[in-house]
């Protein structure tokens, strides 16, 4: 091989100033990759009409499972896994081994990360050949997910593994998929991590969230070294039995931990390619870390920033939802044409309560672990997608217990009741579950704190044999976090705040409730259609 094909060709305008003036190029040197995709068995046959990517272009394997697609420096090459294969997993850490990254001369050693990148690959093979190995895959499977784990320390990583994961290690579920944020910014804890999610013993697929970059990187170009070196491609697709998975990443990095939320135009060509195969009937699951759209607010660095374009590439699609983190908040939103989906119906894009939920915030529990409760009120936790042919679900488990809790009641009745100077002469959560006096009872409000509610949920209340009566869906703080965010300022992140929630539901009571013991019963469906029930004891004095 040549000269100028040995050298290291680097990408983006301040990568470029890295190299020596007699290294300099107008543009990445070209190079054309081929391979074969094959069975994993005594025959080893080509299989063909597999799809093959450079992370922009795809391709589907010929007749012999050959395929052959042009790339440069940097570019990670992979397979998409079809139905009915599996690629090759790590024994340990369940990570899938579906790539072959072309770097020739590993991460410049110019750029001084702190965190270690990828090492050599040499000249580029003469053939790059992805094993498969049939699996059967029932229509009818469930997918964890999990967002923003995110510990900031070994003992946070201890709290992963022991409030989550220990949940995880019976489940019957095909597959999992963590929406970014993976670390806190210390990436060295990857190993750790990836051994303690692959106790689980399903294969593991990872999006790259804002807290998982290589911050001495000068811009985009460079800033998932050790991402890539762990995980493989910043964004790929999969498909499991009916249905095609997309792991995206749209955080863009500025330089000097900066980011906002942004698809490049790279990656949408990659997802327009690649639903180019994809029957337009069948079910799409879109992943990534940065919400489309969140009520948190639409800066940049919260919300992603093009999101109309990503919408109106999937526009006429009827069978797409999309998951997302970084807000550490639990919301559902449906968008349409406003937001650029086109379609029947709108395109439903849920923001998933984090694992770490308040960043690992709050008092202990019995456990040693904190109870971690989120800004909205939701329970740090995970989250359970289930699919069956063209039925899909999705319940939100709490890592805390009640483990099958979905909403809290409360009783909104003193006035100055989220004023920190009122909790010292009262239990903690007393002011919110009463008893409530006689006179008190007209003024009262009943809230209730529906986790995985969004705008299309019923939910109504009935004391005793009376008729279910409606609630009024309402965007305010909860005052149950609000509380306990003012009594545990010692052990909250400095940064936890509460915030306004998007699944909070309100109604008076009735005035003319006798005094006494009333049994009060709350029931409402989820975004999905699932319905969910809550009862409390209702004290009158």
């Amino acid at each position: 091989m040549n000269e100028i094909t040995r050298r290291e060709v680097l990408t983006g305008a301040a990568a470029a100033a890295l190299l020596a003036p007699s290294a300099r190029a107008d543009a990445p040197v070209q190079e054309i990759a081929s391979g074969t995709v094959y069975e994993d068995g005594p025959e080893r046959g080509g299989i063909s009409g597999v799809l093959v990517s450079n992370g922009k272009d795809v391709v589907q394997t010929d007749t012999a499972g050959r395929w052959a697609l042009p790339v440069v420096n940097g570019d990670v090459i992979f397979v998409i896994k079809p139905a009915g294969w599996a690629t090759q997993i790590d024994p340990v850490t369940r990570l899938p081994r579906f790539f072959y990254i072309h770097q020739p001369l590993g991460t410049p050693a110019e750029l001084g990360l702190r965190y270690r990148g990828v090492a050599s690959t040499g000249d580029l093979p003469e053939s790059i050949d992805f094993p498969l190995r049939r699996q059967r895959e029932d229509p009818r499977f469930d997918v964890l997910l999990l967002t923003d784990p995110q510990p900031e320390s070994i003992a946070e990583l201890g709290y992963v593994r022991d409030d989550v994961i220990a949940q995880l290690l019976d489940t019957d579920a095909a597959l999992g998929i963590t929406l970014g944020d993976i670390m806190f910014d210390d990436l060295s804890m990857y190993d750790r991590s990836n051994l303690i999610v692959g106790t689980i013993g399903r294969t593991w697929h990872n999006c790259c969230g804002n807290h998982d970059m290589n911050f001495e990187a000068p811009d985009d170009t460079f800033s998932r070294e050790t991402f890539k070196r762990h995980f493989g491609p910043r964004y790929a697709a999969f498909q499991y039995a009916n249905t095609t998975f997309f792991t995206l990443d749209n955080v863009e990095y500025l330089g000097n931990k900066k980011y906002r939320g942004f698809f490049g135009s790279r990656q949408l060509e990659f997802i327009r390619n690649v639903l180019a195969h994809v029957p337009n009937e069948q079910l799409v699951v879109f992943c990534m870390h940065i919400p489309l759209h969140t009520a948190v607010g639409s800066e940049p660095n919260i919300a992603t920033v093009n999101a109309q374009d990503f919408l109106q590439l999937i526009s006429g699609r009827p069978r797409t939802i999309s998951f997302s983190g970084h807000t550490h908040t639990n919301e559902h939103h449906f968008l349409g044409p406003e937001q650029g989906f086109s379609g029947d119906k709108p395109h439903q894009h849920h923001v998933l309560t984090a694992v770490s939920g308040s960043w690992w915030s709050g008092p202990y529990d019995v456990r040693g672990i904190p109870v971690a409760l989120a800004g909205d009120g939701a329970p740090n936790g995970f989250h359970v997608l289930s699919i069956d042919g063209d039925r899909v679900t999705k319940r939100l488990v709490p890592a805390h217990e009640p483990a099958s809790a979905a909403m809290r009641i409360m009783l909104d009745s003193e006035f100055h009741q989220a004023s920190e100077e009122t909790y010292r002469d009262f239990r903690m959560g007393q002011l919110l579950r009463g008893p409530l006096p006689a006179e008190a009872v007209s003024s009262a409000f009943l809230l209730v704190n529906f986790f995985d509610g969004g705008p299309n949920s019923l939910v109504s209340f009935k004391i005793g044999d009376q008729a279910p009566q409606p609630m009024q869906r309402v965007q305010r703080p909860d005052p149950f976090v609000q509380e306990v965010y003012a009594r545990n300022v010692s052990t909250k992140k400095p940064w936890v705040q509460p915030v306004p929630s998007t699944h909070l539901w309100q109604a008076q009571l009735p005035a003319d409730l006798a005094p006494g013991m009333h049994r009060l019963t709350v029931r409402g469906t989820d975004a999905f259609g699932a319905e969910h029930a809550a009862s409390m004891v209702l004290e009158i004095l």
